[in-house]
């Protein structure tokens, strides 16, 4: 089965492109990230038209979430434990059954945190620490299991066409990359990097001064499996050729099979 992982920065306006993605990728099950919409606006009839179950954990203008499976899921929980007076809705999670397994699916857009320092730092870092906590219990639990979605982290420098303009970025601050290497150091393999060691790969480029003309991207999208999810994983990859299409999103999706 095809998973995939796609931000797709506001469906009001990127609904033919989305479209247009599901209809030539077939992906089986879809995380959607920056929905930018409250659940009763989301067109879900249009992918529910397509062949798709829709579950969304929406918020208006901003943020949002969802998943889109051909398979029905089970267990939807929306909003990432550890805070009640967290309103931002940055997490979905839900179990799909296939014909040999089933898979805990966790989709998650994790807080920019720019201007770096600041609360807005601050909140990534705490949002970070509260999802370690759900990646220990994820690892806990016998399920395979998966989170994906826009972590907002560039892992390393070959994660960047221009590491050194990243420096004190949110995205790249080591406080960022250490908190992603403490919830890796669970046990999880990161899908892409399994398999693509080399650099020059990357998911999201700016909309502004021609990054992606000039191909000056990062990679911040990424796919995290615990060890039995890793054990049921083929290829990984990132579909590049989307940011060319019309009206694009300035991320891409990634996407994996899985044999369940």
């Amino acid at each position: 089965m095809k998973f995939a992982t796609f931000n797709i920065n506001g469906i009001k306006a990127r609904t033919p492109a989305l479209v247009e993605w599901l209809t030539s990728a077939q992906p089986d099950v879809a995380v959607l990230q920056e929905i930018k919409s409250i659940d009763d606006a989301f067109p879900r009839q249009i992918f529910e038209d397509m062949g798709y179950n829709v579950h969304t954990h929406g918020q208006k203008s901003f943020n949002g979430v969802a998943i889109l499976s051909k398979l029905p899921l089970e267990d939807v929980t929306r909003g990432l434990p550890g805070d009640d007076s967290d309103e931002q809705a940055r997490w979905i999670e839900a179990t799909v059954v296939g014909e040999k397994q089933a898979l805990r699916i966790c989709g998650l857009y994790l807080p920019n945190g720019n201007p770096a320092p600041g609360p807005k730092y601050d909140y990534k870092l705490a949002w970070m620490e509260r999802l370690y906590d759900r990646a220990q219990a994820l690892m806990a639990d016998e399920m395979p299991a998966l989170m994906a979605g826009d972590y907002n982290i560039i892992p390393q420098a070959e994660d960047a066409a221009k590491p050194e303009s990243w420096t004190e970025d949110a995205l790249f601050r080591p406080e960022s990359r250490e908190a992603y290497r403490k919830i890796l150091n669970l046990g999880f393999t990161e899908a892409f990097r399994a398999q693509h060691a080399a650099p020059g790969h990357y998911s999201f480029w700016d909309y502004q001064a021609g990054a992606w003309q000039r191909n000056n991207g990062i990679r911040i999208d990424h796919i995290l499996l615990t060890p039995a999810a890793a054990d049921l994983a083929g290829d990984c990859w990132i579909e590049k050729d989307t940011r060319a299409g019309e009206k694009p999103s300035d991320h891409v999706p990634v996407c994996i099979e899985l044999d369940i």
